[in-house]
């Protein structure tokens, strides 16, 4: 005896379709409501006052350098004044860049090569029966 199974959904470009234009109404509250939080979300960037931007200041390449150093620079920064993990005034945004490249690329974020895990199985070398020879 076999069933048959009827979809009674909406085909596309026939009848059925959704009042929305092919888009969940459910589905447009939902991403307006993410569109607004993300552009509330961009509010909170970061900004730099222009006093902490000098031409003369730190740029890529020592932006770079403390991105680098910055676990050791921040473990002793917990202990002494003298020591910051951020270089104030800076040139901007290159040594932004190199100091994100710092971390991710050369530094602490850096995986030199992939993870590899081994697992140990045990094999147990059994001959497996039928059910119908146990069984008689």
């Amino acid at each position: 005896m076999s069933r048959s199974f009827k979809f009674n959904g909406p085909r596309v470009g026939g009848r059925g379709r959704s009042p929305c234009g092919g888009v969940s109404c459910a589905l447009r509250p939902r991403s307006a409501a993410f569109v607004a939080a993300a552009l509330a979300l961009t509010a909170c960037a970061a900004t730099q006052p222009d006093s902490a931007v000098a031409a003369d200041a730190p740029g890529f390449l020592l932006g770079m350098w403390h991105g680098f150093i910055f676990p050791v620079a921040w473990i002793v920064s917990l202990f002494t004044d003298k020591v910051a993990i951020y270089a104030v005034p800076n040139n901007g945004g290159w040594y932004d860049f190199g100091y994100f490249l710092g971390i991710v690329v050369f530094g602490v974020g850096a995986r030199k090569g992939t993870r590899v895990v081994y697992r140990d199985r045990n094999v147990i070398d059994v001959k497996a029966r039928r059910v119908e020879e146990i069984g008689g």
